[in-house]
C-alpha cells in the first residue's frame, strides 16, 4: 500500500518508468533494467534422504558457508541478459557491473538503466570504483530512472531474479562455484 503522502511522487516514478518502457527498440540507446539479489550458500550437514512418496527431505541442520550477491541486467526489447556473482554488492560492485554492462554496448549514445532505490544505485558509485575521467564517462553515458519507493517491482530485473530464484535458487546452493553453474543453466535456458 503506497502511503497517501507519498502518491504523488509514487504516479511521477511510475509514470517515468511506463515511459521508458514505452520507447521502441533502439539499438544505439537501449533500456536496460538492472537489480540484485543476496544469496547465502549453505552445505548440507547430512545427505538428504528420499521418503517413501518421493520427496526429497533435508535436515534442518546446515553448515552456512558465506554469501554471494547475483547481479542481474535484462534488456527487454532484444531479450539479453547480463549476470554475475560477486561476494559483496558494494557501490564499487555496482559501479564496476554497471560499467560491464554499458562496455557491452560501444555504439550507444546512452543506456538507460532502470533500477530501484537503492542506496548504492546512482552515478555516485562510479566515482568510487572508478579514476574521475571514467567515472565521468560513464555519468555522461549513463541515464538512471529510478522505479518509486514501494515500487521496485516495476524494474523488470527484479521480476526475472524471481523467477531465476524459484527455477534455480530455491535448494540449498553450497558453493559460489555451484551458484555460477546454475546461474548459465537457467541463462542458457
Amino acid at each position: 500500500m503506497i502511503p497517501a503522502e507519498q502518491c504523488g511522487a509514487f504516479v511521477a516514478s511510475m509514470e517515468q518508468v511506463l515511459d521508458v518502457y514505452r520507447r521502441p527498440y533502439d539499438p544505439e540507446n537501449p533500456v536496460v533494467c538492472i537489480d540484485e539479489m543476496p544469496k547465502q550458500l549453505i552445505l548440507e550437514s547430512q545427505a538428504p534422504f528420499v521418503d517413501s512418496k518421493g520427496i526429497v527431505n533435508y535436515d534442518s541442520v546446515y553448515i552456512r558457508n558465506g554469501t554471494t550477491n547475483v547481479f542481474l541486467c535484462v534488456e527487454p526489447l532484444a531479450g539479453r541478459r547480463i549476470a554475475r556473482i560477486v561476494e559483496t554488492k558494494k557501490r564499487d560492485d555496482f559501479a564496476r557491473f554497471v560499467a560491464d554492462v554499458v562496455d557491452g554496448y560501444p555504439r550507444a549514445h546512452t543506456v538507460t538503466v532502470v533500477c530501484d532505490n537503492l542506496a548504492t544505485h546512482d552515478a555516485g558509485s562510479f566515482y568510487e570504483a572508478f579514476p574521475a575521467e571514467r567515472a565521468h564517462a560513464l555519468m555522461e553515458k549513463v541515464r538512471f530512472v529510478h522505479t518509486p519507493k514501494h515500487g521496485s517491482w516495476l524494474d523488470m530485473a527484479e521480476i526475472e531474479l524471481s523467477v531465476l530464484s524459484r527455477q534455480n535458487f530455491s535448494r540449498r546452493i553450497g558453493t559460489a562455484e555451484e551458484m555460477e553453474r546454475e546461474l548459465s543453466a537457467w541463462l542458457e535456458e
